[in-house]
C-alpha cells in the first residue's frame, strides 16, 4: 500500500503572516472557508502566532469571535493553532493559571490541534501547555525548533522528541522557521526520530532559501507523515511551498494524497485576487517573495531580516546592514545558540544592531536580554558566555529553577479588575495577553454597539 502524505494548509495563518504581516481580515477569506473544508486537508492552521495580536491591533476583530466563525464554516477539518509554550502568544512568560485557561478556551472555541513550541526547546516551558491541551481534548503537537549549531545534534533532537512523547504529544513537529533545513538533513533527522519515536511526524519549513520543495520530498522519503504547505498564490518566498505543486509531485512519485484538486483550484483562483489586492496596496512586497540564501549563512529567518532592515532604516544606518548581519551569529553564540524564532530572534537581532551602532559590544543591553541572561526564558541550548553574562548581570545570580514557578496566579485578580468590562473569560485572557490593545478594543466594541443601537432607533 502506498505511503499516505497529509497536508496542513497555512494560508489562514503562517502564509499570510509571513507574506503580508498577518493583515488578512476574516471578511476577505470567509467566502472560501467552506471550500477549504472540503479540500481534504489534515488540518488548517488558522490561529495563534501573530493572529491574536494583529486582530486586536490592526484588524479591529475579536480573535475569539474570528475563531468561532471559522469553526462554524469548517466543521469537517481540524483547526490548528501555534502556541509559544509558556509565552502563549506573547514575548514573555505567563503564570500557569493563564496558560491552562488559555488552552482550555482555545479548544472550547474550536481548536483541535495545538502546536506547542519553545524558543529554546526547553521542555519545562512546554509541559503545562502540553498537559492542558491533552486534558482539554485537543491533539498536542510537540514542536522542535530546528536550527544548527555545535550543540544541536540529531541525538539531541531525538532525545527531545522522546521527551515530548512522554509529555503526551500526539504528533511531533519539526519547525524549521528559517527554511535552512536541507534535503539530506531532513532525511537523516526524520529517519532518526522515526526509529526512536512511534508518532506521526509533521515537517514545517519555509521557502525562504529555496530548499523547501527538495527538503519536503526527502522528508517524505524518510517517512514524514504530514507537511505544511500554502495554496499557490500565497506560497513561496518567506511563506511555505505550494500545496498543489507538492500534491502533484508526490502523486507522481507514487504516494497517496487525498486532496481534492477541484477544491484546490477554486481556493487558488480566489486567493489570486486577494494576493493582487495586497500587491496593489504595497502590503505584499517583492522582497517577501524572493529567495534569500543569506539565511543559510546567518540562519536568520526572513521576518528577522526585515526587522533588521527596518531598525537600521529608522536610525539612518542602512550602511551598517552587513555589519549587523555578521554580528547576529556572534551574539547568538554568546547567548548559547538559541534557535532564532520568536521571541529570541527579535532579542538577538536587536542586540546585534545595538552592538554595531554603539561601536562597542553590549554597551547597551535590552531588558529582554537581561531577563534572558537571568534565566527567565529557560535553559539555553549551550551555556551563555560567562564573561558576557557577568558583564550584563554584574553580581546578580541567574535563576536555577523554572521561571514560571515564581509568577503568582493572574486570572482571578484580572477577572475582578475587569468586572463590568469583560464579558467573558475570553475577554479576560485577551486583556492579560495584550492589556492596552484589549482595553482599546473593548472601548471600540462598546462604541460601535451604541452607534448601531442609535442608528436602529433613528431608522425606526
Amino acid at each position: 500500500m502506498a505511503q499516505k502524505v497529509q497536508f496542513v494548509e497555512t494560508v489562514l495563518r503562517d502564509a499570510n503572516q509571513s507574506l503580508i504581516a498577518t493583515r488578512l481580515p476574516f471578511e476577505k477569506f470567509e467566502p472560501m472557508l467552506e471550500t477549504i473544508d472540503k479540500a481534504g486537508y489534515y488540518a488548517a492552521e488558522c490561529w495563534g502566532g501573530a493572529t491574536f495580536d494583529v486582530c486586536l491591533r490592526y484588524l479591529h476583530e475579536d480573535p475569539w469571535e474570528r475563531l468561532r466563525k471559522i469553526r462554524a464554516k469548517m466543521p469537517n477539518t481540524k483547526l490548528q493553532m501555534l502556541l509559544r509554550g509558556q509565552n502563549v502568544l506573547g514575548y514573555s512568560h505567563y503564570p500557569d493559571d493563564f496558560v491552562k485557561l488559555f488552552v482550555k478556551k482555545s479548544v472550547e472555541n474550536g481548536i483541535d490541534v495545538i502546536r506547542i513550541f519553545d524558543a529554546l526547546n526547553d521542555v519545562n516551558n512546554m509541559k503545562v501547555a502540553m498537559e492542558a491541551a491533552t486534558e482539554a481534548g485537543a491533539l498536542a503537537s510537540g514542536a522542535l525548533s530546528y536550527t544548527t549549531s555545535p550543540v544541536h545534534t540529531h541525538a539531541k533532537y531525538v532525545e527531545l522528541a522522546k521527551e515530548l512523547k512522554r509529555m503526551g504529544a500526539a504528533t511531533i513537529c519539526i519547525k524549521d522557521m528559517a527554511g535552512i533545513m536541507g534535503p539530506q538533513e531532513a532525511y537523516d533527522l526524520i529517519s532518526a526520530i522515526k526509529d526512536a519515536v512511534d508518532l506521526p511526524i509533521d515537517l514545517h519549513t519555509h521557502s525562504t532559501t529555496g530548499l523547501a520543495f527538495m527538503t519536503y520530498l526527502k522528508a517524505v522519503e524518510a517517512g514524514c507523515d504530514i507537511i505544511d504547505t500554502a495554496i499557490s498564490p500565497f506560497s513561496g518566498g518567506t511563506s511555505q511551498p505550494a500545496t498543489e505543486t507538492l500534491a502533484y509531485a508526490l502523486r507522481q512519485l507514487g504516494y497517496e494524497v487525498d486532496l481534492n484538486d477541484a477544491s484546490l483550484t477554486a481556493i487558488a483562483d480566489y486567493f489570486k485576487g486577494i494576493r493582487d489586492e495586497f500587491v496593489a496596496d504595497g502590503t505584499l512586497m517583492p522582497k517577501a517573495m524572493a529567495t534569500d540564501t543569506q539565511c543559510l549563512t546567518y540562519q536568520i529567518p526572513g521576518g528577522m531580516l526585515s526587522n533588521l532592515l527596518s531598525q537600521l532604516k529608522q536610525m539612518n544606518a542602512l550602511d551598517k546592514f552587513d555589519e549587523a548581519l555578521a554580528e547576529t551569529p556572534r551574539v547568538r553564540a554568546d547567548m548559547g545558540y538559541p534557535p532564532l524564532v520568536t521571541p529570541t530572534s527579535q532579542m538577538v537581532g536587536v542586540q546585534a544592531v545595538r552592538n554595531v551602532l554603539d561601536g562597542e559590544r553590549y554597551k547597551t543591553v535590552s531588558k529582554e536580554i537581561k531577563a534572558y541572561c537571568r534565566g527567565e526564558y529557560g535553559t539555553t541550548p549551550a551555556p551563555i558566555d560567562p564573561a558576557i553574562q557577568k558583564m550584563i548581570l554584574g553580581d546578580e545570580q541567574p535563576l536555577t529553577g523554572r521561571y514560571a514557578d515564581t509568577l503568582p496566579p493572574i486570572v482571578e485578580d484580572t477577572r475582578q479588575k475587569l468586572a463590568g468590562i469583560a464579558r467573558s473569560d475570553e475577554d479576560v485572557l485577551s486583556y492579560i495577553a495584550f492589556p492596552n490593545l484589549a482595553e482599546k478594543f473593548f472601548e471600540e466594541r462598546k462604541a460601535k454597539e451604541e452607534n448601531e443601537v442609535t442608528y436602529t432607533i433613528t431608522a425606526c
